[in-house]
């Protein structure tokens, strides 16, 4: 579902303005993630509102920047360029739940991430290393590094504010944060003089942008971060260039070649190891089963 966000970024420049796409996305998002938890939001609402700065931060962070700012690289830098700089997210989230989460983390998750990050690079220099050295600096580059901090930031926070809300009630009250952060700049960008004219195809965006790679993936990501933990659903991000050539290759008729084979071959296994549990979180499962 995240990886239906890289057709959205190539299509949109033209067509809508970042801001006014981001705002759209998590506005349309919020609103259906409210009308399915409303009675839970209700019900939680006091306890909601004593920490709405931690919504605001965690919107400015996951839908600000990493919504808008990522649709503004995309009309200056290419899509090799923000796959190869967003293959760092996972592991600036892996360093911080170790370091700052004190989550355990065994050799065999950190051989696996290594490895699926290799298969990454394999993937976003298409097989052809040289590459890594031939990269031009732009503009959207330096969002991207920031987005891709900004991302680290949010999995962390998102995991170390604890809340009583489920997961879909907990993303629909960061949508209402992230809308309220969105909203000057969705303005300022729609009262520029060159700022496209709204039509069918804006709205068919903003509409595929909220359901998949907004409520889709953020929900799953938030779940299974919150059952599993940061530093193994951080692994997962790799599989997102993958995921993203086979997109890319189903709706935009981009052509799939070996590199995508060899680096399908290295992130899956990477992968696996990478979600492991550490040996002593499975010693303690078989030591509770054999209790029972």
């Amino acid at each position: 579902m995240w990886a239906v966000n890289y057709v959205v970024a190539k299509i949109a420049p033209g067509i809508i303005s970042p801001h006014v796409l981001a705002l759209g996305r998590w506005s349309l998002a919020g609103l259906i993630l409210t009308i399915i938890a409303r009675e839970e939001l209700w019900r939680e609402r006091r306890q909601t509102l004593k920490v709405w700065p931690q919504y605001l931060t965690l919107g400015f962070l996951g839908m600000l920047i990493c919504g808008a700012w990522v649709y503004w690289a995309g009309e200056t830098t290419t899509a090799i360029n923000i796959a190869l700089i967003y293959a760092a997210s996972p592991v600036l989230i892996t360093l911080g739940a170790v370091l700052g989460l004190k989550e355990k983390f065994s050799f065999k998750q950190g051989v696996g991430v290594f490895i699926a990050l290799l298969g990454v690079l394999h993937v976003v220099v298409k097989g052809q290393w040289a590459a890594l050295s031939q990269v031009i600096w732009v503009l959207g580059d330096g969002l991207i590094v920031i987005a891709m901090v900004s991302w680290a930031a949010y999995a962390l926070l998102l995991k170390k504010w604890a809340s009583p809300l489920s997961s879909t009630a907990r993303l629909a009250a960061t949508c209402m944060g992230g809308s309220v952060v969105l909203l000057p700049f969705a303005l300022a960008e729609w009262f520029a003089s060159a700022h496209p004219a709204w039509s069918i195809e804006a709205a068919a965006l903003v509409i595929v942008a909220a359901v998949f790679p907004g409520v889709g993936a953020y929900w799953a990501y938030g779940f299974c971060q919150k059952t599993l933990g940061a530093s193994r659903v951080a692994a997962s991000l790799y599989l997102g260039p993958l995921y993203g050539s086979l997109v890319g290759w189903f709706l935009l008729n981009e052509t799939l070649g070996v590199h995508h084979a060899i680096g399908a071959a290295l992130i899956l296994p990477g992968i696996y190891l990478a979600s492991q549990r550490p040996a002593e979180d499975s010693n303690v499962k078989l030591t509770i089963a054999q209790d029972a």
